[in-house]
């Protein structure tokens, strides 16, 4: 029997003292946007750090402005070094009555189809995530005495109300964690079945227009028409923003966009994805956005403006004839590639003062922005840890991309210099954020072997 086969066996074995594990951590209230919490967090953080010194780490809790961060070293073994990271804190759980059960007494679900379910705050995001690589970093100090690679842990506590005291960390420790390549866990399955590595990761990049005409609203009647309206010089605006192809029509918005490379557009085409169930799901039907795009590509691979919220004159029950004296809109950007989410706001605003007639004069309220991250699939890491999962799973693991921002990536590209491994085992119907969130019995247990594979593929 290899060490491979010895660890994944006793990871099968000691199969429930690791739930039982899990479960202690998500027992933890470790809110992290309310300060109310703030010794939970720390609690979770103490665990944490002890659970890692009981297997060989050097472990400690660092302090930050904020919530403290967990780091843990294990360099022990010749050849490359990994940092994990993740995060400890879990989001409020409100609306607490649309709980089946308390967020924070995990509970093992068996559902109508037979299969298990981990049901608490926090087991797919992301206490049951990072416990899936703890624990394969256990079974391999428990078989075999040591990592096959080197191993730092970066756990933070702050992802769920900003983390923006993690950047200022990781800068001044870069030192100390920089390693060969990064490993998350933060992200999920293409499908319950097919395993997945995140190389594309988009930026954004958000803007909030008020736009004002008279110094106060106006009675419709007696100024209808002669009066500017901002709701209509508003409305022109963001009609304007994309063509009659469905693209964006900012100046100079796609620089920085390339086509997608040939082999990875066939291996997204060939993907089992049926573009009618994801739009059916939320009662759509027909795709809308950049004709001439697959459905992959728009939230993958494509940027985006999307128009978030707008407001301006009466909106309260009743009628009332008025013209507004101000209209606003919250619109984002979902960036891709190499574009410039500085170029893009001021590219927005140009468009915008472009647009404005006399008597009517604009602002601008920034809403935050960063980069997006693309990883270049042709380092050696990404396919060892694509064939490792392909071997866990049965199914060829898939290079996907994600419609969503993980700023912790670019930190692990811009702070330390180092590729990131984008790989968990979380589900679309985690109910991450919301009222019963579960995470599969099998995306623990699977998750668990899929990691001490990982590690194994990565020692060569």
């Amino acid at each position: 029997m290899s060490h491979l086969d010895a660890v994944l066996a006793h990871l099968d074995a000691q199969a429930e003292p690791a739930l039982a594990r899990l479960f202690t951590l998500l027992r933890i209230p470790s809110i992290s946007t309310d300060p109310a919490y703030a010794a939970e967090c720390r609690a979770a953080a103490e665990w944490l750090a002890a659970d890692l010194r009981g297997i060989g780490f050097d472990a400690g809790v660092r302090p930050t402005e904020g919530h403290p961060i967990v780091v843990a070293h294990d360099r022990a073994a010749a050849g490359p070094s990994a940092l994990f990271y993740g995060h400890y804190d879990v989001q409020p759980v409100d609306p607490l009555d649309l709980w089946e059960s308390d967020p924070f007494a995990p509970a093992l679900i068996t559902r109508a189809d037979g299969l298990k379910e981990i049901r608490a705050r926090g087991a797919s995001d992301d206490k049951g995530q990072v416990m899936t690589f703890i624990e394969a970093c256990r079974a391999w100090k428990a078989v075999t005495g040591a990592l096959p690679i080197g191993v730092s842990l970066l756990i933070e506590g702050e992802e769920e109300s900003g983390g923006k005291h993690l950047p200022p960390f990781m800068q001044a420790n870069a030192d100390e964690l920089r390693a060969d390549i990064g490993l998350i866990c933060d992200t999920g399955m293409f499908d319950p079945h097919t395993p997945a590595i995140t190389t594309m990761l988009r930026g954004l990049c958000g803007e909030e227009i008020v736009i004002t005409a008279a110094s106060r609203d106006l009675h419709s009647g007696m100024y209808g028409s002669a009066a500017a309206n901002p709701n209509h010089v508003l409305v022109r605006i963001l009609t304007d923003l994309h063509d009659e192809h469905g693209a964006v029509a900012i100046p100079g918005f796609y620089d920085g966009v390339p086509e997608l490379p040939e082999a990875l557009r066939a291996q997204w085409a060939a993907l089992d994805f049926d573009a009618s169930a994801f739009l059916g799901a939320v009662g759509l039907s027909v795709p809308a956005g950049e004709q001439g795009r697959s459905a992959l590509e728009m939230v993958w691979s494509r940027p985006t403006a999307e128009i978030n919220g707008m407001g301006g004159g009466y909106q309260g029950a009743g009628f009332k004839t008025v013209i507004p004296s101000k209209a606003s809109a919250k619109v984002s950007f979902r960036l891709v590639f190499e574009q410039d989410p500085h170029k893009i706001r001021a590219a927005f605003r140009d468009f915008v003062r472009a647009r404005l007639p006399a008597d009517c004069s604009v602002a601008f309220i920034e809403h935050g922005s960063g980069r997006a991250t693309t990883f270049d699939t042709a380092a050696p890491a990404f396919e060892q840890a694509r064939q490792a999962l392909s071997r866990e799973w049965g199914r060829e693991a898939a290079f996907t991309g994600s419609g969503g921002s993980i700023p912790v990536t670019r930190e692990f590209r811009d702070a330390l210099g180092m590729d990131v491994i984008l790989a968990g085992f979380a589900l679309d119907d985690d109910r991450i954020h919301s009222p019963n969130e579960k995470y599969d019995l099998e995306s623990f247990r699977k998750g668990m072997r899929s990691w001490a594979r990982i590690l194994a593929a990565l020692a060569g």
